[in-house]
């Protein structure tokens, strides 16, 4: 079963229970820049999601699928990607979702 970190009461974390805690805390503070920009550009911030999924992992690499999800006043805005690097792939999604509230 896919557990489910919840940060503060806005942000949730899913498919991240296979990082290590060294990862989990870069994730926590690169998600937690991005929220708190979100709560500044969006009309009204209601909730940030991402889970993360495996894709391909091999012995030398790894590559992951990156879902986020933010809600702004009722309204979704969504993004994806892959990455073989975790933190670029969570900058990039999380900067696509920035784009579209942008738009």
């Amino acid at each position: 079963m896919n557990e489910t970190l919840e940060l503060g009461g806005n942000i949730s974390l899913a498919g991240f229970k296979d990082v290590d805690k060294a990862q989990l805390i870069v994730v926590k503070k690169i998600v937690g820049q991005y929220a708190k920009r979100f709560s500044e550009i969006c009309e009204r911030f209601e909730k940030l999601s991402i889970t993360m999924k495996p894709v391909h992992k091999t012995e030398k690499s790894e590559i992951f699928e990156l879902h986020a999800k933010a809600m702004d006043n009722g309204k979704q805005y969504v993004a994806q990607i892959s990455d073989r690097n975790l933190f670029f792939a969570l900058d990039k999604v999380l900067k696509k979702v920035e784009n579209e509230i942008q738009k």
